[in-house]
């Protein structure tokens, strides 16, 4: 910094430039002339993701971020979020907006008055105003107060969850935002104004409403929405669960005491058991089924759910028989390789499926296999296990991140496997109008089991964590739906019990690190969260598999 100028290394360009002091961003962009994607919706400085109307008054580094980045997506949806409330607010006053989960490719939302949901003819009223307040072009305008007095301001027109939330907080001052006089709360940046949201959709869908913000690959385009009805009413399933205990939001959670809390976590932990129960007692009822299939992405809890689902088919007489999907991976040199030219370990074809299907249908056919043993130092496959054949006693359980792919069991009669899928669909809420990303849980309980087991740092995992995404996008996604059953893994107080463990490894993550913002964005979601102590948790916890001290091994 010299006199009236400040320097600017913006990282989008790669360029240093000195700048006037009490610069805004927008009016960076604008200088540096900046073209992205789409519009540009915010900026990380020194890391920190930031909003277009801050002023820079010392040196600072610069990258902007538009929609077709994670970053980006998240400022879209918080704002579409409020630009939607505040038309509801308009036009139907009396009703709730909530928003509940991500699910085909768009957000899930229930706008309701009572029992009744708006009709079809009030959503084409609210959607007519969400237009119109999108071309006046309103200002998104922050606000910096002392907390108590937000709190305060929050239970005075009525937003209690709000009000809530706060209370929890442990800082002097917050932000929060308001819409031409509607005031909420959001846990990030929104957008500078409503003329920057010019494309989404809100349309009905199953008992719901449906938003669709566009595209990460092309911001001109709207995501088609894709069925889901299965995954769907896993998560209503727990939704109505949590609703009835009272639990929406992480408030709820965070005033009972310790006593309550122990005896939540035995409730949540009985819910698993109850599920994995009644998907041994189906697989049983099929009668002739001779290999289970376990697929989810990555840290869903695969693992503990195969090994407690194995003891309740044990409680029934049938005994499983692992087989290992990694141990069909081709030799190394043969890997295919993804669009930056490393190997896709991820890919299907990644896996020998000519001689995985030899030795399934031999298996099957009641032959003798000798298995193979994949060995991950070398790249090879070896033979070094004994040989072994299915007895009518036995299924075999594969678990892996293809299981629900029909190629990788195509050579199999469907009514001789039974398909399931594993995943951590959060149903709990910062508040009405602020999820929490079911991603963000896994990641959390991926940063922790490879702090714990593997000697990685955060910094590794977060940066590794987009090419995982993308391979669960393009290998298990897509075919979720093929699942007979659905288990989902999200315990309701997990995020309470990971706060500890994730916060130490959050916070070795270096300011100039690429990891940082999203490491800076989990600790800003955790502070809601108040820790609960490790013997509570049933050492057959699924969580355990992450938190340690599980009574498997793994």
């Amino acid at each position: 910094m010299t006199g009236n100028r400040i320097e600017i290394i913006c990282k989008n360009n790669h360029e240093r430039i000195n700048a006037p002091v009490g610069i805004t961003l927008r009016e960076l962009a604008l200088l540096l002339k900046i073209e992205l994607k789409s519009d540009i919706l915010a900026a990380y400085v020194n890391n920190k993701l930031t909003a277009l109307d801050t002023a820079l008054y010392r040196n600072r580094t610069v990258e902007f971020v538009d929609v077709c980045s994670a970053s980006g997506q998240r400022v879209y949806l918080r704002s579409m979020t409020m630009l939607i409330y505040k038309a509801l607010h308009d036009c139907f006053p009396n009703h709730v907006l909530e928003v509940e989960h991500a699910i085909s490719n768009g957000y899930l939302m229930s706008i309701r008055k009572g029992d009744s949901s708006l009709t079809a003819k009030q959503l084409a009223t609210l959607n007519a105003h969400i237009a119109e307040l999108i071309q006046a072009d309103l200002t998104y305008n922050r606000h910096f107060e002392p907390r108590k007095e937000v709190i305060q301001h929050f239970a005075e027109i009525g937003n209690e969850n709000t009000a809530e939330l706060l209370r929890n907080q442990k800082t002097y001052y917050t932000d929060y935002y308001d819409l031409d006089g509607l005031p909420d709360f959001y846990q990030g940046t929104l957008v500078p104004s409503t003329g920057y949201l010019k494309l989404y959709a809100l349309e009905p869908y199953i008992d719901g409403f449906l938003l669709r913000i566009p595209s990460v690959k092309d911001p001109n385009v709207l995501p088609e929405a894709i069925p889901a009805q299965k995954v769907y009413a896993t998560f209503q399933e727990h939704l109505r669960w949590s609703h009835i205990l009272g639990l929406h939001h992480v408030s709820d959670i965070d005033k009972i005491d310790d006593k309550q809390m122990s005896l939540l976590v035995k409730v949540t932990e009985a819910l698993h058991e109850q599920k994995i129960a009644r998907i041994a007692d189906e697989i049983v009822k099929r009668g002739n089924v001779r290999v289970i299939l376990i697929a989810g992405p990555s840290s869903s809890g695969k693992t503990t759910f195969s090994k407690r689902l194995s003891i309740q088919l044990g409680a029934s007489g049938i005994i499983p028989r692992v087989l290992a999907l990694d141990d069909y991976f081709v030799n190394r040199e043969n890997t295919p390789l993804d669009e930056n030219g490393e190997h896709d370990f991820e890919s299907l074809y990644a896996l020998d499926l000519e001689f995985f299907h030899q030795q399934l249908g031999d298996l099957i056919a009641g032959k003798e296999i000798q298995p193979p043993t994949y060995n991950f130092e070398t790249g090879k496959r070896e033979f070094k296990r004994p040989k072994y054949s299915l007895k009518p006693s036995e299924v075999l359980v594969i678990e892996g991140i293809h299981g629900l792919n029909p190629e990788l069991t195509a050579t199999i009669p469907p009514e001789n496997k039974f398909l399931i899928y594993a995943s951590a669909l959060t149903t709990l809420t910062i508040n009405n109008h602020t999820r929490i990303p079911t991603t963000d849980t896994r990641l959390l309980r991926r940063i922790i089991r490879d702090m714990k087991y593997r000697a990685y740092p955060a910094e590794k995992t977060i940066l590794r964590w987009p090419s995982v995404r993308r391979g669960e996008e393009k290998w298990i996604f897509p075919f979720q739906e093929n699942a007979d059953a659905i288990f989902n893994s999200a315990l309701i107080t997990e995020t309470f019990a990971l706060k500890s463990q994730a916060e130490t490894a959050l916070n070795e993550v270096p300011q100039d690190s690429d990891a940082y913002p999203e490491a800076s964005r989990l600790l800003r979601l955790l502070q809601y969260f108040k820790p609960i102590p490790d013997h509570i948790i049933p050492l057959n916890s699924l969580i355990r598999e992450f938190v340690g001290g599980s009574d498997f091994h793994y």
